[in-house]
């Protein structure tokens, strides 16, 4: 442990996750801290985290951010969930959404038991039937208000969301510094990180340094050799184009992910323009094929030129290290299937606020903070390398990623529902039950057997409830509004 008191921060690169991470700290620590974030404006940021999970708005209630204000600044949308087109075979689609399905059940038995037992009788229709988000969705239609309980996140922009955090940061008395990192100092014994050289000849001293320095992970990997652990014969996709489009339709309430012959394409519905994506595997794909078929499958007058971006697929062995610690694309990288990335910025700077090391870095709290990224990590990975194992479409990509040997924590995941229907959430687990369910029985796992529990019930009584349930989802439904018509009178955007 250095005896060296923590007051000055530096954030090193600006883009999503240093400006996350400096909003949340100049928020609740800042009378105790001197921040200071670098960026360079010569130096572009990846900026297609546009999609988002529920967690995103408890993080912005923590900073007291009116959502109405951040959504008219971001010209963002409301999602409720992910539809997945093609994922089983052409033409299969379902949704996962982040509302609850049914009623609360007892402790015994999650509410599919009772659809599974309810379906057997031959009137429990789709499990979807019995989620409210994913009703919305469906319909197109969106509510909120100071007693509404529907599960929502955001399309947002994230050039615009970097930009709306800075304002916040700077005014509440970040300080930005314009410039090139030109070299990393380090403590020649302990190897702790001292200061930031600039190409200016400025230097940047700090006791506490965050690395946001993207895919070059400049602190953490260029200069302390953390280590990197790489997925990818999980998660064998390795290259994204992203391109902007102009709406032609009024933005739905959820993300488009749509199968192809090497990856998957995303649709992003913000207010101004929509966000496209192609995600491919380049060893089954080119990248001109996949620049062109993303070309080809948007709709609506092009706004930006396709840009490539290459990944690897894994995690950092250490996010925090000595005195430095990484967030976001630095960390490590799960690709966008499931929107996560923006997710993992802010629980990582939410758990430093909680742990944050004012007498100086301990050892014991590094390998707290890193354990509990690595679990979080690797169940986020099992989830996105469920969506490719389970599939029945043609094709060589779509085969190996069918046939390739899975982590054994997903292996037991599969063998449990398989066998039972039975599904959980771990401790440092992101997922719910409701998500994992319906992305197992989307990707069409169907399990062999469930708990008995609902045959306790007289089957018109559990045909009654089940009636009532969805009679209620669709009285509720049928009251929203068009998703698009709330945007315009709750936060409607001005121009881009």
């Amino acid at each position: 442990m250095t005896e060296q008191r923590v007051r000055r921060v530096v954030i090193a690169g600006g883009g999503t996750a240093g400006w996350v991470a400096a909003a949340a700290l100049v928020k609740q620590l800042g009378p105790m801290l001197d921040i200071t974030l670098v960026e360079s404006d010569e130096i572009g940021t990846v900026g297609v985290g546009e999609s988002t999970i529920p967690t995103a708005r408890r993080f912005h209630q923590l900073l007291t951010i009116d959502e109405r204000i951040f959504m008219r600044e971001t010209q963002a949308s409301f999602k409720l969930g992910i539809a997945f087109e093609n994922w089983t075979r052409d033409g299969s689609r379902y949704f996962h959404s982040f509302g609850q399905i049914g009623r609360p059940s007892t402790w015994m038995a999650d509410f599919h038991h009772f659809w599974l037992e309810a379906r057997e009788k031959g009137f429990g229709g789709d499990l979807g039937d019995y989620c409210l988000e994913l009703q919305a969705a469906a319909a197109g239609r969106f509510a909120t208000g100071p007693d509404a309980t529907i599960q929502h996140a955001y399309h947002l922009d994230a050039t615009l969301y970097a930009r709306f955090l800075r304002r916040l940061s700077e005014g509440a008395g970040v300080r930005r510094v314009e410039g090139k990192i030109a070299r990393v100092e380090q403590d020649p014994e302990s190897g702790f990180l001292t200061a930031l050289a600039l190409e200016s000849g400025a230097r940047i001293e700090g006791d506490l340094f965050l690395d946001c320095t993207g895919f070059r992970a400049l602190l953490i990997e260029q200069t302390l050799g953390a280590g990197f652990e790489d997925w990818g014969h999980w998660i064998s996709t390795d290259s994204a184009f992203a391109i902007q489009t102009r709406a032609t339709e009024d933005a739905v309430p959820y993300t488009r992910a749509i199968a192809h012959q090497a990856g998957w394409r995303w649709k992003i519905p913000l207010q101004h323009r929509v966000g496209n994506g192609l995600v491919f595997c380049s060893e089954f794909l080119s990248p001109d094929a996949a620049r062109q078929q993303l070309l080809d499958a948007v709709e609506g007058e092009v706004l930006t030129e396709p840009r490539l971006i290459r990944y690897k697929t894994g995690q950092r062995r250490k996010v925090w290290d000595r005195n430095c610690i990484a967030l976001g694309l630095s960390s490590g990288f799960i690709e966008p299937l499931e929107s996560t990335s923006i997710h993992l910025i802010q629980v990582a700077i939410t758990r430093l606020i909680q742990t944050f090391p004012f007498s100086g870095v301990g050892e014991a709290q590094a390998e707290r903070f890193n354990a509990q990224a690595r679990h979080e990590m690797e169940r986020i990975r099992d989830f996105i390398i469920l969506h490719y194992h389970l599939n029945a479409r043609d094709g060589p990509f779509w085969q190996r990623c069918r046939e390739m040997s899975v982590p054994d924590t997903l292996v037991e995941r599969l063998a449990l529902f398989g066998e039972a229907a039975h599904a959980y959430q771990a401790a440092d687990d992101l997922f719910r039950v409701d998500s994992w369910v319906q992305v197992l029985f989307g990707q069409g796992l169907a399990p062999r057997g469930y708990h008995q529990l609902a045959r306790m019930m007289p089957p018109e009584e559990l045909r009654n409830a089940f009636g009532g349930i969805r009679g209620d989802i669709a009285a509720a439904v049928q009251a929203m509004p068009r998703h698009g018509d709330f945007l315009k009178s709750y936060c409607p955007a001005g121009d881009a």
